[in-house]
């Protein structure tokens, strides 16, 4: 009987890949953690308790059978838990880098919860694909047999490019239109390269033009194309564009110059570290060297935020966030990091208006935290005279992303749409309100995770792949 390498959280404790030291890390975008070497891989991958209910799985939304893989990798079986975790996960070696496992799988590891520190599931998961991409096992998209039928899909983000990947493996044309000059969305523009190197993005980009997806970039719908132009072209149309309306400020003085959205802050960052012309970035619009940044809020976007402005040279990088650190949206682990790069956090803290034509100074009010709302979380409340003006140069709006106003921008009759602008559509098929449209992500369900997106993505190519079988039996009849 072969012997059992796993259980091996008693006496083998939980270890990350090393980390770069702050004062390294702070003077490039690369990313901080270096990589697993094999035998750490399989050491870590080895603590799972391969438990009957695997709550790390559970509580995945591509439900990745993440016990299976980890006792490939500790048993030295790579190729095998390569294929096993690229069943579930158009992108594993992605989510490994950023997926907040600290709040899904990670996070409800049973070891975790016995105090023997969780297994490393990210990092392996990480480890495992980036060694398949190394080991040459990672293939251009393959199928059975090209089908005529084709599916137009407007978005190249996550959601766009996992249907993508999906439609393509059965044989289905496909046709991706994005705005941006370079496929990816978010994971191109959005997340900085010290999570998520761009390299990384761009070879899964690759394989996919390599497997026969055809990119129509710096593409407007409703500008360039029109909506009704890409359904006439198409059997069935996807909506992945994501959410990129940034929630505004209304304090006053919040029109000044050097007040500015994070996603125009983050994108001309990562389009610099491309090689690309950024004026905004080039004139100091854009760019915080030698400036005081105040950042607003306390999600992801956040952190990306504070750590990429420490990353380019500013003077102070302060943080103001209205709840107290355990109330935050954003990932714990991030903070940290955050914090270790030099990053001081205003916790309970907000901004009432904004000092100069030319941003000088926050006006903050301390706040406390008072009753549950209906989400039970505790609601911010004021504290009287206790408003202070915290010197800025650079203020960096990070409040979250709102949906474009998609039936006016594009003049499509008959999408509905939410109250809060996301598009309507069934949570299983992803069908929208008009026969042969479906959408996913961001757009769908509002702003939230690159893996939901990935399952999104992957839910809807299956449903229009039904969608698509049905129609061409109806037709041979």
């Amino acid at each position: 009987m072969a012997k059992n390498v796993m259980l091996r959280f008693v006496d083998v404790q939980r270890d990350m890949p090393e980390k770069r030291a702050p004062d390294l890390r702070r003077q490039d975008f690369d990313e901080i953690y270096s990589e697993f070497a094999r035998e750490k891989a399989a050491e870590q991958a080895a603590r799972c308790s391969q438990c009957g209910v695997p709550y790390c799985q559970s509580h995945c939304p591509l439900h990745n059978n993440i016990p299976d893989w980890l006792r490939l990798t500790a048993e030295g079986r790579l190729r095998e838990a390569y294929d096993l975790a690229q069943a579930t996960n158009t992108f594993p070696e992605i989510c490994g880098r950023i997926c907040p496992q600290d709040r899904l799988c990670e996070g409800n590891c049973v070891i975790e919860q016995a105090g023997h520190g969780t297994v490393t599931i990210g990092s392996v998961e990480k480890y495992i694909t980036d060694a398949a991409f190394d080991q040459g096992w990672v293939k251009p998209i393959t199928n059975g047999g090209e089908r005529a039928e084709s599916v137009g899909i407007v978005g190249a983000g996550p959601g766009g490019l996992a249907a993508a990947d999906m439609l393509r493996r059965h044989g289905i044309q496909v046709t991706v239109y994005d705005r941006h000059d370079r496929a990816g969305g978010l994971m191109t523009y959005g997340i900085p390269g010290f999570k998520l190197e761009k390299d990384v993005v761009m070879r899964r980009i690759r394989q996919l033009e390599e497997g026969g997806v055809t990119f129509v970039l710096n593409c407007n719908v409703g500008e360039d194309i029109s909506f009704d132009a890409i359904r006439g072209q198409h059997d069935a149309v996807l909506i992945a564009t994501g959410v990129y309306k940034s929630r505004e400020l209304t304090a006053p003085g919040a029109g000044a110059d050097g007040i500015v959205r994070a996603i125009d802050y983050l994108t001309a960052s990562n389009r610099q570290n491309f090689g690309d012309d950024v004026p905004d970035f080039e004139s100091g619009a854009l760019n915080a060297k030698g400036k005081r940044v105040v950042v607003i809020g306390g999600g992801d976007t956040a952190m990306d935020c504070v750590r990429t402005a420490v990353r380019q040279g500013a003077d102070s990088v302060k943080c103001l966030y209205r709840r107290d650190r355990t109330n935050m949206p954003g990932s714990q682990r991030e903070v940290a990091n955050a914090e270790e790069e030099g990053v001081e956090f205003a916790w309970l803290s907000a901004p009432q208006g904004f000092a100069g034509d030319a941003v000088t100074g926050v006006m903050v009010q301390k706040m406390r935290l008072g009753e549950p709302d209906v989400t039970g979380r505790q609601m911010p409340e004021l504290i009287e005279g206790s408003d202070y003006v915290e010197d800025a140069d650079l203020v960096i709006k990070a409040l979250g992303f709102e949906p474009e106003d998609l039936p006016k921008l594009w003049g499509v009759e008959g999408l509905e749409v939410s109250r809060w602008g996301t598009v309507i559509a069934d949570f299983r098929t992803h069908e929208t309100s008009i026969e042969g449209v479906y959408a996913c992500g961001d757009i769908q369900r509002g702003a939230s995770l690159v893996v939901w997106a990935i399952r999104d993505g992957r839910e809807a190519a299956e449903a229009m792949l039904a969608y698509i079988d049905a129609a061409t039996s109806i037709a041979a009849e």
